[in-house]
């Protein structure tokens, strides 16, 4: 009987301090950032057919590459949607869906985008979400195809259109960046630079009307100065879309950061995903 209750005993000990370790504030370890990072992802042995695949891609910096908290709620898997892994191998999707930083990517939108899409389409459709995105990299960086963080920008999208044209339709891009181009000296030539980024993105993919989907900088930046130039570029995303009928702009001033006040946190980047699927079938 002793033995039961020490047993007993350990147990609650073991679970109380599995409970400690997510409260909010309580020191985790480095690598708590990957606690819920799946282990497995299963390839797609059956791909469906290509009038069914609906393509989208994710393209920027590091609010689209994603640094919120990955949860086991963002590794549940549909066989409705897929993805492309760093081998360019057909997967069923899980976050986190970027790879090309491992030490930093995190959640990003592209899962609750998908499967707020599948809600409102037809239920042979299946949604690939495809990422692009890396963290820190400028508008002029992709217009000149530079290679950053180990990847040639507008070439590994270029690349991924041309493996993505052989299975489906392209049907959009979401697209979150502006923070490297958000000083002084560049905001005067932001319009511009996006109204040709987006035209070579349609170039590439080869429709005029492409769907592009941009996000809003955040509204939480500090100090003020820094602000005031987020607030800069989101003014030149507005204007962009106001003068282009396919292209849509989610607000983002109600959502918050994590702690480093820079990238949108868990909660944030989810709903990011559900306004940019309203967005996109707003469009249609």
């Amino acid at each position: 009987m002793t033995s039961y209750f020490v047993m007993i005993s350990r147990v609650v000990c073991f679970a109380a301090v599995l409970l400690l370790l997510r409260l909010p504030g309580f020191s985790q370890d480095a690598g708590s950032r990957t606690e819920f990072f799946p282990v497995h992802r299963k390839q797609v042995k059956k791909m469906p057919k290509p009038r069914r695949l609906w393509v989208f891609f994710m393209a920027g910096q590091s609010n689209m590459a994603g640094r919120g908290q990955v949860e086991p709620q963002d590794t549940l898997s549909s066989p409705r949607i897929i993805t492309l892994n760093a081998s360019n191998q057909w997967i069923y999707a899980k976050e986190p869906l970027h790879y090309y930083e491992p030490n930093l990517t995190g959640l990003d939108c592209g899962m609750s985008f998908a499967r707020t899409l599948l809600a409102d389409v037809p239920k042979k459709l299946t949604v690939a979400i495809i990422p692009c995105a890396v963290g820190g990299s400028s508008i002029e960086q992709w217009l000149e195809d530079d290679t950053y963080r180990g990847v040639t920008l507008l070439s590994n999208f270029k690349e991924k259109v041309a493996l993505a044209k052989q299975y489906g339709t392209i049907k959009g891009i979401l697209w979150h960046q502006g923070e490297s181009n958000s000083k002084p000296d560049r905001i005067p030539n932001y319009e511009e630079q996006l109204q040709m980024l987006i035209d070579t993105f349609r170039g590439i993919t080869g429709n005029p009307k492409l769907p592009i989907l941009i996000g809003e900088l955040g509204s939480y930046f500090e100090p003020s100065e820094a602000q005031k130039n987020s607030d800069a570029i989101n003014a030149i995303i507005h204007q962009v879309g106001l003068s282009d009928p396919n292209v849509r702009v989610i607000t983002t001033a109600d959502l918050h950061p994590k702690e480093d006040k820079v990238h949108f946190n868990s909660a944030g980047q989810r709903e990011m995903g559900r306004r940019f699927a309203e967005a996109f079938l707003g469009i249609k």
